[in-house]
């Protein structure tokens, strides 16, 4: 009897070992994965950004690499669609909150946020660039 005893212990521990290790290999579905963003190269220069619109989906992390080409530029954007209340609920979510990023010329500025709430967001150039500054500005549009 004690033989017997002995042996379905150890086909128990032996099964449990096996379950354990199968179950520790296999990725849990609580833990989320983090969201790579996606990168979005722009340029500012005299009186334009390129490219523009830039189109991204709701819910995605997005990194905005800018580079002024040609002389210091600005950019400002604001945290709600264009056609929503300007206190209204933001669908931009930056991870640094700035009113006007300063974009040095031959540098690149390394803005991200998450694109929350679809809507189009226009962007502007928010350091006195010359004569055609007001007309300079781009969008991005959250699909």
């Amino acid at each position: 009897m004690k033989g017997i005893a002995n042996h379905a212990l150890v086909l128990t521990l032996l099964a449990f070992s096996v379950v354990l290790a199968f179950c520790l290999t296999q990725p849990s579905p609580v833990v989320a994965q983090e969201q790579k963003a996606q990168v979005i190269e722009l340029i500012a220069k005299k009186y334009e950004y390129s490219p523009s619109p830039v189109h991204v989906k709701a819910g995605t992390k997005v990194r905005l690499k800018i580079t002024a080409t040609d002389h210091d530029h600005g950019f400002r954007i604001g945290t709600v669609p264009d056609d929503a209340q300007p206190k209204g609920t933001p669908g931009l979510i930056f991870t640094s909150a700035q009113d006007c990023w300063q974009l040095k010329k031959g540098e690149t500025t390394t803005i991200d946020f998450l694109a929350q709430s679809p809507g189009t967001y226009t962007f502007r150039c928010c350091h006195t660039c010359g004569l055609g500054h007001k007309g300079m500005k781009g969008q991005i549009v959250v699909d």
